[in-house]
């Protein structure tokens, strides 16, 4: 039996089980959805949006539409949904920051990372790799290092701003090498890492989407990656862990589905069916996998559940490393 006809059954026996959201179900959906993004076109979560939006709207029978709404570290987006109706027709497509911009801007964020959603599924999770320079003096992690604590400041390291996932990364190695580097920040990774690939900014926690035409033209080298396992793409390079620094599989970037907090229970599981269904399409997982995913696809509990362990594991990570917005 293939995925469509498991899926379809299962969305039979939900129904069945919702009783007050039957005439929902029947009903939903009858006009095109929307995928929030809260990051410009083009970036991977814009992409991964757009290749699961055009598998879930075949299969519920509907387009999805994607809207870019950038800004804030996917705040602007994020705080965009929370207000919408909730009925099953917009989702923003969340990352780290979702649980990460309320804890470092709890005075400005306008919403409730609990409160005021409906966990639909966690779709994919991005691991990172560290990268220097290929030129650089760093051979391995120990030599890096090595080198912040021989001269405390004077190694740098790279993001896209303040909470995001390189700079949370680069903070996590710090705490747990007790080396005191300094942060710089950009306007995005894509000139972070130009400077890295520069020598100007020692290292970077950069997505592995893009990186292996920077390795294969030796104008970057990779020390880690942020994977429980070796990755297949990379198997001479240690993991975190077998480098010395173990967790950093745990503080991983997500992205999935959340609907505004209220959304009917029986859209909710069409949805997350839906999902789940476009991500065991293998050409759709080998797409995924070509931008640096690693495919989970959980159920809208099972990603309720992990969000809570993911804003617990940020939040004592950025009160640990005192780490603030700037």
């Amino acid at each position: 039996m293939n995925i469509y006809k498991r899926a379809a059954l299962a969305a039979v026996a939900c129904m069945a089980a919702i009783g007050p959201f039957a005439v929902h179900a029947q009903d939903y959906p009858s006009k095109p959805i929307k995928f929030v993004v809260g990051y410009a076109a083009g970036g991977p979560t814009d992409v991964i949006a757009r290749i699961l939006g055009v598998e879930m709207g075949n299969f519920l029978g509907q387009p999805v539409l994607v809207e870019n709404r950038a800004g804030a570290n996917g705040n602007i987006g994020t705080e965009s949904v929370a207000r919408s109706a909730p009925d099953g027709y917009t989702l923003i497509v969340n990352t780290l920051s979702h649980n990460v911009n309320p804890l470092l801007n709890a005075a400005i964020v306008k919403y409730d990372p609990v409160k005021d959603f409906t966990p639909v599924g966690l779709a994919v999770i991005l691991p990172q790799v560290l990268v220097v320079a290929h030129e650089a003096p760093y051979q391995t992690l120990d030599d890096l290092i090595k080198a912040a604590k021989a001269t405390p400041g004077k190694v740098s390291y790279g993001s896209a701003g303040a909470g995001g996932s390189a700079h949370l990364a680069a903070e996590l190695l710090a705490l747990k090498s007790r080396a005191k580097m300094t942060h710089i920040p950009f306007k995005g990774n894509a000139p972070a890492l130009t400077e890295v690939m520069s020598g100007r900014v020692s290292f970077m926690f950069y997505p592995m989407i893009g990186v292996s035409s920077f390795v294969n033209e030796k104008k970057l080298r990779i020390l880690g990656v942020t994977t429980a396992a070796r990755h297949p793409d990379y198997p001479a390079v240690p993991t975190m862990a077998e480098a010395g620094y173990k967790g950093f599989e745990a503080y991983v970037g997500p992205v999935g589905f959340l609907a505004p907090a209220g959304t009917p229970a029986s859209a909710v599981q069409k949805l997350s069916i839906a999902l789940r269904a476009a991500l065991a399409k293998p050409e759709v997982r080998e797409k995924l996998r070509g931008l640096g995913a690693v495919v989970v696809g959980s159920s809208a509990d099972e990603y309720r559940e992990w969000l809570k362990g993911d804003a617990q594991r940020w939040a004592e990570l950025i009160k640990t490393a005192q780490i603030k917005a700037e």
